[in-house]
């Protein structure tokens, strides 16, 4: 029985996931959170107090090895294998690691086989939905795992979420995203695209936002996309440079299983293109100002 559940990286999305699960976690249910920064360890610490919750802040990983259950909200492939080393020998056998970040699907195959040997379950529990869906506890989580593992951590996972989805064994919750990226990536790509051809045409951004959004061309990604375009405030959530590196992932993935992806090519171009032009650490949206460079005017 899971009685003390962990969660490291409280980052934009893991904060917010994190309090979440700190509101909503069955009674009885302790919860440790840790970051490498202290202040968003000290930060989620007292959101939750303020909302009559409850979480335990670590000092560091190394405060986790009580654990039966552990979210990991990282960055990149890389950081998820380094906490996953300093964890593993730390953890107690029939200990859970559940990552909801978006890793490589080789890596989370190789991370779950080698903690296997040591009694520890793996599960890759990636999530879209973006800042608000964690905010509101309202994400998409696509998960793969051993069926009795996800009976497991299917009900902390469903504190965070609107959806909770069992996609099959390990490295499918990863694949599950991976097209979530593409579809995602590509979207954002083409809005930019066609509202750059608006406005060089002549319409007005705002009245084509409202024509098109009721019709087949409505979408969460072109609500989110105009909103950050006509304000030209493009503050992260997401990032280019995050949707760069899942799109690298996605390509990684159709190498590995010799698919064509041509368009997902193209798009992560297009992001690697908007990196160098700057934006990196501003939200995908602003992939348009490669565009009104081009053109030499603003879609607003």
């Amino acid at each position: 029985m899971i009685k003390i559940v962990g969660f490291i990286g409280l980052g934009v999305m893991g904060h917010n996931m994190a309090l979440n699960l700190a509101q909503k976690m069955p009674a009885g249910v302790k919860l440790i959170v840790f970051d490498v920064d202290k202040a968003k360890t000290e930060a989620l610490v007292k959101a939750a107090e303020t909302r009559g919750a409850a979480a335990a802040g670590a000092s560091s990983i190394t405060d986790m090895g009580s654990t039966d259950l552990i979210f990991l909200s990282l960055p990149n492939s890389s950081i998820v294998q380094n906490v996953i080393t300093s964890l593993s020998p730390i953890l107690k056998s029939g200990s859970i690691i559940a990552d909801t970040s978006t890793t490589e699907v080789t890596v989370v195959k190789v991370l779950a086989l080698e903690l296997e040997k040591m009694g520890i379950d793996f599960a890759d529990t990636p999530v879209s939905g973006g800042e608000k869906a964690a905010i509101d506890g309202t994400l998409s989580f696509m998960a793969g795992a051993k069926e009795e593992v996800f009976a497991e951590i299917k009900p902390f996972c469903s504190t965070m979420a609107a959806s909770v989805v069992h996609m099959g064994g390990v490295g499918t919750g990863q694949t599950a995203k991976a097209v979530n990226q593409m579809i995602v990536g590509a979207a954002f790509a083409v809005i930019a695209e066609s509202f750059s051809l608006g406005a060089r045409s002549g319409l007005d951004p705002k009245i084509l936002y409202e024509a098109i959004k009721g019709g087949w061309a409505g979408s969460k990604v072109l609500d989110v996309a105009a909103k950050d375009m006509l304000s030209r405030d493009f503050k992260p959530g997401g990032t280019v440079d995050i949707h760069w590196k899942d799109l690298g992932y996605a390509l990684n993935l159709s190498k590995d299983t010799d698919t064509p992806v041509p368009v997902t090519a193209l798009v992560h171009e297009i992001f690697k293109a908007s990196r160098a032009h700057g934006d990196g650490k501003k939200s995908q949206p602003a992939i348009v100002k490669l565009w009104e460079s081009l053109l030499n005017q603003e879609v607003k």
